[in-house]
């Protein structure tokens, strides 16, 4: 990423969330006006609530913002009504570069009612009309425990096979704080971590840590990626992704630590 910028203002929305908690550290380490921007500090993009006032001078917006609800209908009001608010607010305001998380994948698994959402949310970027980037990642290590709960069945979890290559959080932070002080690329860019699994081989790992006694069973058949039958092309990057640097071992020794 080129082309830095000092002293800007840069509100990120979910500011106080997993990624953007992170994300606001790393901006004001570099010395930015980093705006934590949620519900909880009175700014809302469903309502429009605080929204002028949280972008007024503002060069860069990050929207890292998730849903409440994962319910396929609350979850497409969600990110389409958020998106025309936050959009709408950035261009009176002058924003000059949009930034958004997105998931590796979107457009690939069409039964998966988030994905979807997700590539509504894209496309009313698209067409704002403000420059843009947009960070396509694969899941995250800390999502983990919640994909072997979802593919729980008694003592056994059923999972796919199929390709996982998973990424810490604090690579997705680095790479979005690196992307917010740099120039609009008006384009998407794919971000995964540094390890390729079958996803039921990397759950079983992280159920084997604190010695979980449940049983990761493959089954193509039953198991679904919350809703979804994936294959080896489901969650993972296209061959010019980046690369984050913390493998498992290491996202797992850091977490025991914190």
């Amino acid at each position: 990423m080129t082309n830095e910028r000092s002293n800007m203002k840069i509100v990120v929305i979910g500011g106080s969330g997993l990624i953007g908690s992170k994300l606001v550290t790393k901006l004001g380490e570099h010395g930015h006006q980093a705006v934590a921007a949620s519900p909880n500090s009175g700014v809302n993009t469903i309502t429009g609530e605080g929204l002028p006032e949280a972008l007024a001078g503002a060069q860069v917006v990050v929207d890292v913002a998730n849903s409440p609800s994962f319910e396929d209908k609350a979850v497409l009001e969600f990110f389409e009504t958020s998106g025309r608010n936050l959009l709408a607010a950035e261009a009176a305001a002058g924003v000059g570069h949009h930034v958004a998380l997105s998931i590796v994948g979107i457009d690939r698994l069409p039964d998966n009612g988030y994905f979807r959402a997700k590539l509504a949310q894209e496309r009313l970027i698209k067409e704002s009309g403000i420059p843009y980037t947009i960070i396509r990642a694969t899941p995250f290590f800390e999502f983990l425990g919640a994909i072997a709960a979802a593919g729980t069945d008694g003592n056994v979890v059923r999972l796919s096979n199929a390709a996982f290559q998973p990424i810490a959080a604090d690579d997705v932070a680095q790479v979005m704080a690196e992307v917010a002080l740099a120039t609009p690329i008006n384009d998407t860019i794919e971000i995964a971590g540094p390890e390729r699994l079958p996803l039921s081989e990397q759950v079983a790992r992280y159920l084997k840590a604190p010695k979980d006694p449940r049983e990761v069973v493959v089954s193509e058949a039953e198991a679904r990626y919350f809703g979804a039958r994936l294959n080896d092309r489901s969650l993972v990057p296209d061959d010019n992704s980046s690369l984050g640097t913390i493998g498992f071992k290491d996202w797992l020794r850091q977490s025991q630590t914190r």
